[in-house]
């Protein structure tokens, strides 16, 4: 099974993961390994305590981390950030960012973002290159300010997330030498990067997040120095990497479809539910992984504690049992998805990913006169998957 998914096709993957919907739950003979495709069976996994997040518990992590050197496992011990991390850890970290998420602050955005949307489609050129043009600036640039990175440094920290975010991949087939020089590189710059920024905070502190996060504290617990730069990498990586995917294929589904672009440009509630569609039919995470902390009774079969149970998200949004007639684009559907995720580790940044999806797709759909498909291709991502190229011509 592992496989399988490690040679799966960035391009086109959905009819693997039909397949695998259709076949019903996998479980290896020996327990080692699952892969759940439905919706039910995915949601009730997010939820459950039984299973964790933090690769310590996988007995596959185990055995690589017994191969490294001391010196390496505290490295990777300190870079842990709070989305491979479960209660009480994980709500403690959330807890303390959470807050510059809310709905109402995030609808305080809602003029900064219209008006890096205009700006960036006013400087774009025909054909538009939507992922360079738009896709990526405008949450990097929304994040960024939230967190007071300075904006030129956009640059610098667009390719040691392009491989961090890559790292996700590890969930399917195990990374070779080279990649994993280049991911302890880029976290190695990273941190020094927010060292530095932090630094300043402390001694200059300013009305953004990443004061917010220097200054941190609950119930008199603050952030220790190494949690500081592993939050403070999550929030910016995350903070767009997903949402580059989103805005992406949303554009694909306006160039699709006519009457689409036309309800879309004319009603915000359809820019709205445009979004909550692509998030389901092809979402930008497309799969996940928890570990039973025991072992367990899944639909398939029976895990071992420590096992490497997959989720897939891209195929739970197709399942329908959850949302009938799954594969036709209905903007006033309301099943709820799991492309976000659900429990603890529901997305923190959701509003602000919903926030700026439907903006950018709004402004696209009110643009785009008679539009035409060019160049497009996608990254190498099988986790994060979303097109790396995407040329919209309109001559």
């Amino acid at each position: 099974m592992d496989e399988m998914l490690g040679a799966v096709d960035v391009v086109d993957p959905y009819p693997l993961w039909q397949s695998l919907l259709e076949g019903g739950p996998l479980v290896s003979a020996d327990g080692a390994f699952a892969l759940l495709s439905s919706h039910e069976h995915c949601d009730a996994v997010l939820r459950s305590p039984q299973f964790s997040s933090d690769r310590r518990n996988s007995t596959r992590w185990q055995a690589v981390a017994a191969a490294m050197s001391d010196a390496d496992r505290a490295r990777l011990e300190r870079q842990r950030s709070f989305l491979f991390l479960d209660p009480p850890d994980h709500t403690r970290l959330r807890r303390l960012v959470s807050k510059a998420f809310t709905p109402r602050t995030v609808e305080r955005l809602v003029p900064l973002v219209e008006d890096l949307t205009a700006g960036l489609l006013d400087r774009a050129g025909d054909p538009l290159e939507v992922v360079s043009q738009l896709a990526y600036p405008l949450p990097v640039t929304v994040i960024s300010r939230m967190l007071g990175v300075p904006e030129e440094d956009h640059v610098r920290f667009a390719g040691w997330s392009e491989v961090l975010a890559k790292s996700l991949d590890d969930t399917l087939s195990a990374a070779d030498a080279a990649e994993i020089r280049l991911r302890r590189r880029a976290v190695d710059d990273f941190r020094a990067y927010f060292t530095h920024l932090c630094a300043q905070r402390r001694a200059d502190p300013r009305d953004d997040l990443l004061t917010a996060l220097v200054e941190a504290e609950d119930d008199g617990d603050r952030l220790s120095n190494d949690e500081l730069l592993s939050t403070a990498m999550l929030l910016l990586i995350a903070g767009h990497e997903t949402t580059v995917n989103l805005i992406a294929n949303g554009t694909l589904a306006l160039l699709r479809d006519e009457r689409l672009r036309d309800d879309v440009a004319a009603d915000p509630a359809c820019a709205a539910g445009l979004v909550e569609e692509v998030l389901r039919l092809d979402p930008p995470v497309q799969m996940t992984m928890r570990i039973p902390l025991e072992d367990l009774d899944l639909p398939g079969g029976r895990v071992r504690a420590g096992a490497t149970v997959v989720l897939l998200l891209a195929a739970a949004g197709r399942d329908p049992a959850q949302h009938p007639d799954p594969l036709r684009l209905d903007v006033t559907r309301t099943t709820p998805h799991l492309a976000l995720s659900a429990g603890p580790h529901y997305c923190l940044g959701a509003p602000l990913a919903r926030l700026e999806g439907r903006v950018a797709l709004s402004a696209l759909a009110q643009r785009l006169q008679q539009p035409r498909l060019g160049r497009l291709e996608y990254k190498e991502n099988r986790v994060l998957r979303g097109p790396a190229v995407l040329e919209v011509m309109t001559a």
